[in-house]
C-alpha cells in the first residue's frame, strides 16, 4: 500500500513542469516572475550613500544602501557597479551596458522577490542573472537554487543548480 501511495504522489512529478506552477525539478525549473512584464528601455534610477566614478574604464560604483528602480522593478544591494557602453572610438559613452550588484542582493518585481549574493543585469537583453544562495519567493512558495536567470521582458525565470522547494500534497501552505 505504501508503494502505491508513493507512486501516486511521485507520478505528478514526472509530468511537465508547465502543468504545475511553482514546481521545481531537481536541477532545472522554469517559473513566471513578476506580475507584469518589465520594460528595460525605461530610465534606471539609482540611489546610494556613495558614488565613485572612473573615467578610465567607464564605470561608476555605487555603495551603501544601493537601490535601483526601473519601472516596476526594484533591485537593492550593498554595492552596484555600473558599466557603460563605449562607442567604436573607445571614448564616447553610449548608455548602460550592465549593472553588477554584490552583497545582499534583493530583486522585487510585483509580488515576486528573489535574494542572492550577486546579480548581473544586462540592460539590452533585459536579463538578470542571480547567483549565490538564491531564494525565490512567490505567492507564499519558496524555491532555492544556485542560479536564477530572470527575463524581464517576457516575465519568465529559470532556476538551475540544485533547485529545491517543498510541495504540500493537500495544497495547504
Amino acid at each position: 500500500m505504501s508503494y502505491l501511495r508513493a507512486l501516486i504522489f511521485c507520478f505528478p512529478l514526472a509530468l511537465p513542469l508547465g502543468l504545475y506552477p511553482g514546481l521545481a525539478a531537481a536541477q532545472n525549473a522554469q517559473v513566471a516572475f513578476g506580475a507584469v512584464k518589465a520594460d528595460p528601455s525605461q530610465p534606471v534610477e539609482v540611489t546610494a550613500d556613495n558614488l565613485a566614478v572612473s573615467q578610465v574604464d567607464g564605470s561608476a560604483e555605487f555603495t551603501g544602501n544601493v537601490l535601483i528602480a526601473q519601472g516596476i522593478m526594484r533591485l537593492s544591494a550593498d554595492k552596484v557597479l555600473v558599466i557603460y557602453k563605449t562607442a567604436e572610438d573607445g571614448q564616447t559613452r553610449k548608455g548602460i551596458e550592465r549593472l553588477e550588484a554584490t552583497g545582499n542582493v534583493l530583486l522585487v518585481s510585483g509580488p515576486d522577490a528573489a535574494e542572492s549574493q550577486r546579480a548581473e543585469y544586462t540592460i539590452d537583453s533585459g536579463t538578470i542573472v542571480m547567483t549565490g544562495d538564491v531564494l525565490l519567493s512567490q505567492a507564499g512558495n519558496t524555491l532555492t537554487s544556485n542560479r536564477l536567470e530572470v527575463n524581464l521582458t517576457t516575465g519568465t525565470a529559470r532556476m538551475a543548480g540544485r533547485v529545491k522547494t517543498i510541495l504540500n500534497p493537500d495544497g495547504e501552505d
